[in-house]
């Protein structure tokens, strides 16, 4: 099969509990990243659009926390069956409108679907406090909702981070305004539409645009809890814009993040944890993919000639058919960017050991695909080394001096992950303590949920995926009751 469409038509934008059409005259076509074919057109929101969610939503807010905690558990739980019953579906669309492969989308909306009912689950442990101020007092802490939350999501996680980043403000009593990605919006209008009649009007609101969506979005003096997810360079540009309004913001961002090989390490084992860190069933657009490899000087051959050949076998293919591993990029734009970063890192002296371009054979030709590509011979001081690629490249350090490698790993802006690979637990903790990165895997890689992932430097502020998540969806009021 060397196409694939999904029968979808989009009906709007989501506003208010309602279909309502974009800005005049503007809309954008979304496309199949594998073939190039036209999968929808989207509308198009403006500034106009944006006030017009922004005022729905506090409608809705009014509305929304009346509820108690547990009634609206029990309607995020429900939105979480309709998902479940809609997984097959949702994951085709992501697969075709983002190129990520039908198995990992598959398990995006799984994922999805877990993280609603985990949080729905902590719906009362939005806990306040007494605090002792003397006799004849009462003093105590509330957790409030902020009101309007405005979400703004990237493309490697379409359907995923639409549905799960709503559960913990819509738990908290929020409502929201999701802006999805301009390059993979689909899977978020169906998603609209699956909540359809289970929200009070203007909870949940979506509305698809570019930077001009998103920017009056932030922008918007009723929004007042803002939380991106997307590149160091966009985060900053957000937390400028909500800085005006001294906002809350919280932003998950890009990274650059090391897997540390060490002497005693089992050589197949650090392969596959190279391989399963780097998102390859997302073509590397993944913010947590372990794309700096310090491998030390003992076992660097052979580190190497793994990684080669389990790159080389990676089966690349149409990102809807099972047996596929590994699709394309999602778009123009990003597949100028990948080419770009290998042709610096050839001019900079690295050396291309696999991929660097299109994979062989006729069905590459035409989508935005590239194949695993593996430089050896980095030097920290290049720009492959030292910049977020956000696609299918892996560069490969040799190091003898444990205290100059911690200085290479810890030489980046970035802090989002890293993994170590060691049987020397006393090793692992250690360099565990002293690596700079919010999130580190000892011989594994992976999520958990209830584990809190963010990341440190300009990887982000904020926790995620835990308990710590819904409560930064509240503000904490003190009363103070004298008799």
């Amino acid at each position: 099969m060397s196409t694939k469409e999904i029968a979808y038509t989009p009906k709007g934008l989501y506003i208010g509990g309602e279909w309502v059409p974009g800005a005049p005259g503007k809309s954008f076509v979304s496309v199949n990243p594998a073939t190039l074919e036209p999968l929808a057109e989207v509308p198009w929101a403006g500034e106009e659009q944006v006030n017009q969610a922004v005022e729905a939503a506090k409608q809705g807010f009014a509305e929304w926390r009346k509820l108690t905690p547990w009634e609206r558990a029990g309607r995020v739980r429900t939105l979480a069956h309709r998902i479940e019953e809609h997984a097959e579906e949702l994951a085709l669309m992501d697969a075709c409108d983002s190129g990520n492969t039908i198995k990992g989308m598959r398990h995006d909306v799984h994922a999805a679907v877990t993280s609603l009912r985990y949080f729905a689950g902590l719906a009362r442990e939005m806990k306040g406090e007494t605090i002792d101020t003397g006799p004849n007092r009462l003093n105590y802490t509330l957790r409030q909702p902020f009101g309007v939350v405005a979400k703004i999501n990237p493309f490697n996680h379409p359907f995923r981070f639409c549905a799960e980043k709503a559960a913990a403000p819509l738990i908290a009593g929020n409502s929201v305004v999701i802006k999805p990605p301009e390059q993979a919006p689909l899977s978020s209008l169906r998603f609209a539409e699956l909540c359809d009649g289970l929200f009070p009007p203007g909870v949940v609101n979506v509305v698809t645009g570019d930077a001009v969506a998103g920017s009056a979005l932030v922008r918007h003096r009723d929004v007042r809890r803002i939380a991106f997810i997307g590149s160091v360079e966009t985060g900053r540009i957000v937390a400028r814009e909500a800085a005006a309004g001294i906002k809350t913001v919280s932003l998950e961002l890009g990274g650059k993040n090391p897997v540390i090989v060490f002497p005693d390490a089992d050589v197949d084992r650090a392969v596959s944890a190279i391989i399963r860190g780097m998102n390859l069933n997302r073509q590397g657009q993944s913010c947590s993919s372990t794309s700096r490899v310090f491998v030390h000087e003992s076992l660097h051959d052979q580190v190497v000639k793994g990684l080669v050949e389990v790159a080389e076998a990676v089966k690349v293919g149409m990102p809807w058919v099972e047996e596929t591993e590994m699709g394309p990029v999602v778009s123009q734009e990003q597949f100028d960017r990948v080419i770009v970063y290998i042709d610096l890192g050839k001019r900079e002296g690295a050396t291309l050991l696999t991929g660097g371009g299109r994979p062989r054979g006729r069905q590459f030709e035409r989508g935005f695909f590239i194949a695993p590509t593996v430089f050896d011979n980095v030097r920290p001081a290049m720009r492959i080394a030292r910049e977020e690629i956000f696609g299918p490249v892996m560069s490969v350090f040799a190091w003898s001096d444990y205290e100059r490698m911690l200085e290479d790993v810890n030489g980046v802006i970035y802090g989002l992950t890293a993994a170590i690979v060691t049987n020397d637990l006393r090793l692992a903790h250690l360099t565990a303590e002293r690596v700079e990165a919010g999130f580190v895997w000892v011989n594994s890689v992976g999520h958990f949920l209830g584990a809190p992932y963010g990341g440190w430097k300009q990887s982000g502020i904020g926790r995620e995926e835990c308990l710590d998540e819904l409560l930064s969806y509240t503000q904490v009021k003190n009363v103070n009751v004298a008799w």
